[in-house]
């Protein structure tokens, strides 16, 4: 039976929704934090004709400390009227993260008006001064490789040894492996490895790499360490013995059963251990300085004692104050102007007005939603994470009168300097639970709890997890023991018999 194929035209009526460039523009600028949002205006004002910098506000420094009580919390005229709902509405269908839609390649900073006045730019020189990024792991290894007095095969066979080096600075591969991975051309076998392997562990520093496992890495330092100059070599030789029969039992803190098969009591065992601090798993992290990027708050908090209250200001000082430039808007109006000049001088126009607005939703968004967390989250301030309390996204989100997907832009990737340190803005937005006595907490403040009764446990003799919980209950947080184990590792926490100490 053969099949038959019909075509057929059908009319209907469907609701898309579809956002604009500028509205994804927009829904950017809300997310960025600080650092990003300069790059992107520094970016803008190279790309843009018709945005520049509005030197009559423009002042060389943020607001300090002393001035920030002045700084007024809702920023940017067109907003300033009202409660700031209106900004959100054109985001509150946004669902999804956007991909990168901007390019970091420019960093101007001829905004500041200490240019305009033509003096040094102060970024350049800070720039200037800072010290340059260390070399990686690998071209460190092959620099010391380098001066090896060894044949030109060994030469070749430790350098295809050193560009398998991972960032701890071992061997992730077995030597037969890397061999055989060897393009045909330029065979390596293992022999050579082998003894490249040898001569590039007795030259390179730090001791422990090139190593194939943890406890040859171990080992290797322990053989360094027994060759310093005043060292106790009788004692490294305990170490070595340690970690050559009994690393495994070392990793689970079984130290009776080591002293029972080996000579050394419990407090050699612990000398012993004390020595091995000395050691490091990650010998090739020792050498490379990585690069942590600086975290600039976007929000600073202070506690006006006056008023007895915390007050918020923005911390945006690296962002200029923008402005369309008055000359190019008349021409993008000048009807003696050409036409093409007109219309691209409309749309440059038009993307520096709906930047500068971006930016002041940005603003009014950002502290609405800390003007939220300083009123319900008032514990933390005052008492630390233990005072932290359930605050969903969902319930700012009521309160604002906007779509949960705004707050959690809002929210995102910026921190917050207050009294008790540098804080990621997301802490304060977390579930929770309600202790035996009605108070709402946290999981932050269960976490903090669960710390606390850790600390305050009988070294040798630590509670286990159902203890933990148990713990907690006595304080009023019923938590099932498989949550406790959660947190417990979450915290950083190992189990008791890893807690236990012993002597």
């Amino acid at each position: 039976m053969g099949m038959e194929f019909e075509t057929r035209q059908q009319a209907g009526l469907t609701q898309q929704q579809k956002l604009s460039p500028r509205m994804i523009q927009s829904m950017e600028i809300l997310q960025m934090p600080v650092q990003a949002l300069q790059e992107r205006v520094d970016h803008e004002l190279e790309a843009n004709i018709a945005l520049e910098v509005d030197e009559h506000l423009a002042g060389a420094e943020g607001p300090t400390e002393g001035e920030i009580e002045d700084e007024e919390l809702v920023v940017g005229e067109s907003d300033a009227s009202g409660d700031g709902a209106d900004d959100f509405e054109r985001l509150a269908t946004m669902e999804k993260s956007y991909g990168e839609a901007f390019d970091n390649e420019y960093s101007s900073s001829s905004w500041s008006a200490s240019r305009m006045a033509g003096e040094r730019d102060r970024k350049m020189d800070a720039m200037a001064n800072l010290s340059a990024r260390s070399e990686s792991l690998v071209d460190q290894v092959l620099h010391q490789w380098s001066f090896a007095e060894v044949p030109d095969d060994i030469a070749v066979a430790g350098r295809v040894l050193i560009e398998h080096l991972n960032d701890d600075g071992l061997l992730d591969l077995p030597l037969e492996e890397i061999s055989a991975r060897q393009a045909e051309d330029e065979p390596v076998s293992v022999a050579k490895l082998e003894q490249a392997k040898a001569v590039l562990q007795g030259i390179v520093e730090p001791p422990g790499i090139a190593a194939l496992t943890i406890k040859e890495c171990l080992l290797q330092q322990v053989d360094a360490w027994k060759r310093r100059e005043g060292e106790d070599v009788e004692a490294w030789g305990r170490v070595g013995a340690l970690i050559e029969d009994h690393l495994d039992d070392l990793v689970q803190n079984r130290l009776p059963a080591i002293a029972r098969r080996t000579d050394l009591d419990i407090d050699g065992i612990k000398h012993a251990m004390r020595l091995m601090h000395r050691l490091s798993l990650s010998p090739g992290r020792e050498v490379v300085d990585e690069h942590v990027p600086p975290v600039l708050p976007d929000v600073i908090v202070e506690y006006d004692q006056g008023q007895d209250c915390y007050v918020a200001a923005l911390c945006d000082g690296v962002v200029p104050p923008l402005r369309v430039s008055p000359r190019y808007q008349e021409m993008a109006s000048d009807k003696g102007v050409d036409a093409d000049t007109r219309a691209f001088l409309s749309r440059s126009v038009g993307n520096a007005r709906w930047l500068i607005e971006s930016i002041n939703q940005r603003r009014n968004a950002l502290l609405r939603v800390v003007e939220v967390v300083l009123d319900r989250q008032r514990g933390w301030f005052d008492q630390g994470a233990r005072g932290l309390k359930p605050l969903p996204m969902t319930e700012v989100a009521d309160l604002l009168g906007v779509h949960v997907a705004t707050v959690s832009r809002a929210v995102s990737e910026k921190w917050m300097q207050t009294p008790r340190g540098i804080v990621p803005l997301r802490r304060f937005f977390s579930g929770g639970t309600e202790t035996s006595s009605g108070e709402d907490m946290s999981w932050e403040a269960v976490k903090a709890l669960l710390q606390d009764i850790v600390a305050e446990e009988d070294p040798a003799k630590p509670l286990g997890d159902e203890a933990l919980a148990a713990a907690l209950r006595e304080r009023g947080v019923a938590i099932a023991r498989r949550t406790v184990v959660k947190y417990r590792q979450q915290l950083g926490i190992p189990p008791a018999r890893l807690r236990r100490t012993y002597g």
